[in-house]
């Protein structure tokens, strides 16, 4: 093979480069990947290809650069396009090669399933395989078990996903051709296999990418055919930019062949990061710096605290980290600065690094914590309203022309689904009156699910209740469908949002005679819908003898599901009690739906923890007894399942009067909250984590909440560190060297790119939180700054941001009360 000149000058300065490093290898580590310093190659360790976790995957000096090399049907696929079922994983060490085995279809996808993929007419199999060579380099090939079909000769492909947020700015060297990673995806577009895309950024046999970046310079070679560099997000916002290579005819063996080498500074090693909350911390409030380094770097070192003052930085203590181990791929260090009570500003120096500033005082909870998520989050989210603030309008009236009955036998998407009947007395696309008003879009999209519904209307009434909260910012006209930011109303917004959820609920309830499922529109291209919810529908009613109406209403969905319908009805009999005073009719709406949705769906089959949830918030909302002595009579599953049932039941607990009933789920608390303390020292944070594909910030608050209500009941069993540390991880101390706080626009650093209704813009609303830190699998926690992760800077209804506006509640309530 011969190269251009230019690619030869840059391939041989990257050899003197290396040179010093190219021992150690590569070599297969025990958690099966290739590692060395400062570099490591995973193959398939992930499952999650429309996520951009999968296939072989580069990380670079700590940052995962490049992923989802595998075959493709497409160019640039999206989050619908077609991926393969894995199969065996084969780890040979005496060869130092990683083999996975693939093949399309997956059946478990093809027009099935939580998100039905439609797959084509194509069935084959394969094996990818990553070898490690000497130095930085692996070689990447792909052997086919049959060749494939001459039609589909030009369209299948090896392609090799490199993020754009590192590379934005950056360039690139393709043969002799050069040129930059643009920031935005720019034509001239062509049409490729149905799909209009960009024209290729470059064509030839080798690429290197940032060859001016020491960190980041990777060079990838084609054995055999070409690559072809696009950027894949032309025709998919969420895309990366593709480096691919066509599968040739009648190819099998080594059908592709790819060199792959990254270059790493000699000696790297991870830096060491200082992780406080972005907030701060109360002054009687327990107080932990954590150090996280790499996992040769097991030195404890001096850290320093400093308050600061009109004159700058004053010393307020200094000692040693205690080593606390290993967990993920890091070491990691702690420091107990509890002691320190007087109320200030305070930063952290450890080795050459600086916190950011932090507060200690007991308002540290008081402002600029909670608020934004109803002054902000919640408004934003409201569906069928215009929603202003001062001169910004962040979204017109939408949706009001809610909504018609689903289509029967229908396998939607986003896991909506219908059987052969609609449930109700309304037809197949019937419009069906009362459903434009009330509720919020569910998350980085614009549907209406029960769960998110029901489970923000009573995260909100429980905060009402526990906290009396009274603070009105906000403007809400349910009558002119208008509202208005930071314009007060002389209305509690706690009870105005309540009301709004359940204005969607009930109002779907009295039309259906039944509760939603939830509301969506019926299409794909509808769904993906990124700008102004006002425009995602046409605000009119569809009326098939209206000429040229247009079919683009949501669809309401039903479904039988008695689990989800009494997890509702506790909720809205939370909701009874909170606006009993405030909107006394939609009180009584709320209990007469609550008690009659319990009675339809008691002699079903329920999960216990849904069943007390309901029977609990009914015992408290109606002072019926006969509810609390159906509660006992699951004594024994509600101690089976003590850590989903005993948070419900501690408010009831005073109204049993059998004292048996007490005293053994006394006993059972007492054992579970023991093993609650048991995971919480598992981990350096406190609190019990099991990372997983998806941001564990979420799981982590419902934990949270569950655990303060465990401590309002049984105080001698449990502690309020157990959701202030949980509180604590939201706002900056978790893994990974992005310490950005998960609630937007709270603390000295947040998350002010988030996978919000406005994530194309780059942007957020405050008050959202989101999912936060994931794990690349099998050990790398990571938060990117990118507004197209679902699984690490989603918003979400239902727990996500009210989770988070209870604990911060909660910590405001011990501490300033």
């Amino acid at each position: 093979m011969r190269l251009p000149l230019l690619a030869l000058l840059v391939l041989s300065a990257f050899a003197t480069a290396e040179a010093p490093n190219t021992s150690p290898s590569l070599v297969i580590n025990e958690a099966d990947y290739f590692e060395k310093a400062g570099l490591n190659v995973t193959v398939f360790s992930d499952i999650y290809p429309d996520g951009h976790q999968t296939g072989v995957s580069i990380i670079q000096h700590g940052l995962r650069v490049a992923a989802n090399g595998d075959i493709r049907l497409e160019a640039s696929p999206g989050q619908w396009s077609p991926v393969p079922k894995g199969g065996e994983q084969t780890v040979d060490r005496t060869t130092q090669t990683i083999s996975q085995t693939l093949s399309y279809p997956d059946e478990s996808k093809n027009r099935v399933g939580f998100n039905p993929i439609e797959y084509p007419d194509l069935t084959f199999s394969y094996q990818v395989k990553v070898k490690a060579l000497e130095g930085n380099s692996v070689k990447v090939s792909v052997d086919f078990d049959e060749p494939l079909p001459d039609e589909w000769i030009g369209k299948v492909g090896f392609n090799f996903e490199l993020f754009p947020g590192h590379l934005f700015g950056k360039s690139w060297i393709m043969d002799e051709a050069t040129g930059l990673f643009p920031q935005q995806p720019n034509g001239p577009i062509q049409q490729h296999q149905g799909e209009w895309i960009n024209s290729a950024l470059a064509v030839g046999k080798t690429l290197v990418v940032a060859p001016g970046e020491e960190k980041q310079r990777l060079v990838i070679e084609a054995n055999q055919g070409e690559l072809t560099l696009l950027d894949g997000r032309s025709n998919h916002n969420n895309g990366w930019y593709i480096v691919r290579t066509l599968v040739p005819k009648g190819a099998t063996k080594n059908a592709i062949e790819w060199t792959i080498t990254a270059h790493t500074i000699e000696g790297w090693q991870y830096k060491p990061v200082i992780q406080v909350s972005q907030l701060g911390y109360a002054q009687a409030q327990s107080k932990k710096v954590i150090i996280e380094q790499d996992k040769t770097d097991s030195k404890a070192s001096p850290i320093t605290l400093y308050r600061l003052d009109a004159s700058g930085k004053r010393k307020v203590a200094s000692g040693v980290v205690k080593p606390w181990g290993k967990f993920l791929r890091y070491n990691y260090f702690s420091y107990d600065f509890s002691d320190i009570k007087t109320p200030g500003l305070y930063v952290v120096e450890y080795r050459d690094q600086t916190s950011h500033t932090f507060k200690i005082g007991n308002n540290v909870f008081d402002r600029h914590a909670w608020q934004p998520t109803l002054e902000y989050y919640l408004p934003v989210q409201m569906c069928h309203m215009h929603v202003a603030e001062k001169y910004r309008v962040w979204h017109g009236l939408c949706h009001d022309d809610d909504a018609l009955m689903s289509p029967v036998n229908t396998n939607h998407f986003d896991g909506y689904k219908s059987g052969d009947s609609t449930l109700t007395t309304y037809k197949p696309l019937q419009a069906v009156p009362g459903l434009n008003k009330g509720g919020w879009h569910d998350a980085g999209d614009y549907d209406l699910r029960i769960e998110s519904q029901m489970t923000t209307v009573w995260l909100l009434a429980m905060m009402a209740e526990e906290f009396n909260v009274d603070y009105d910012a906000t403007s809400i006209n349910q009558e002119t469908k208008v509202v208005e930011i930071h314009q007060p109303d002389g209305k509690n917004d706690i009870n105005q949002q309540i009301e709004h959820g359940l204005l969607s609920v009930l109002g779907a309830y009295e039309s259906l005679g039944r509760l939603y499922r939830g509301i969506i529109v019926p299409t794909v291209r509808q769904y993906v819908h990124l700008g102004d919810a006002a425009t995602q529908t046409d605000n009119r009613v569809y009326d098939a003898s209206v000429e040229n109406a247009v079919a683009d209403d949501r669809w309401v969905f039903t479904e039988e599901n008695p689990n989800r319908e009494v997890a509702a009805a506790a909720g809205l009999a939370a909701a009874s009690r909170v606006i009993k005073q405030y909107n006394p009719s939609l009180s009584k709406k709320a209990i007469e739906a609550a008690e009659a949705i319990y009675l339809a769906a008691s002699s079903k089959e329920l999960n216990i923890k849904n069943r007390v949830f309901a029977l609990a918030e009914l015992s408290l909302a109606t002072q019926n007894k006969q509810y609390v002595k159906e509660l006992t009579q699951y004594e024994a599953d509600i101690i089976e399942h003590i850590q989903d049932t005993g948070w419900a039941i501690g408010r009831v607990m005073p109204m049993v009067k059998k004292r048996s009933f007490v005293k053994n789920i006394d006993r059972a608390v007492k054992a579970y909250q023991q093993t609650v303390k048991q995971q919480a020292t598992e981990t350096p944070y406190g609190v019990p984590y099991k990372p997983h594909i998806w941001g564990a910030g979420w799981g982590i608050q419902h934990f949270a909440v569950k655990q303060y209500f465990f401590r309002q009941a049984w105080p001698r069993y449990t502690s309020d560190d157990d959701y202030l540390n949980a509180l604590n991880f939201i706002l900056g101390v978790h893994p990974g060297e992005n310490t950005q706080s998960f609630a937007s626009g709270v603390g000295a650093n947040s998350a002010t790119v988030a996978y919000g209704v406005n994530r194309a813009d780059w942007s957020y609303i405050p008050g959202g939180v989101i999912s936060g830190t994931a794990l690349i699998r099998p050990d790398l926690p990571e938060l990117k700054i990118w507004p197209f992760f679902w699984q690490q800077t989603e918003y979400v209804m239902g727990g996500g941001a009210t989770n988070y506006m209870f604990l911060v509640l909660a910590a405001n309530e011990k501490f300033n009360p």
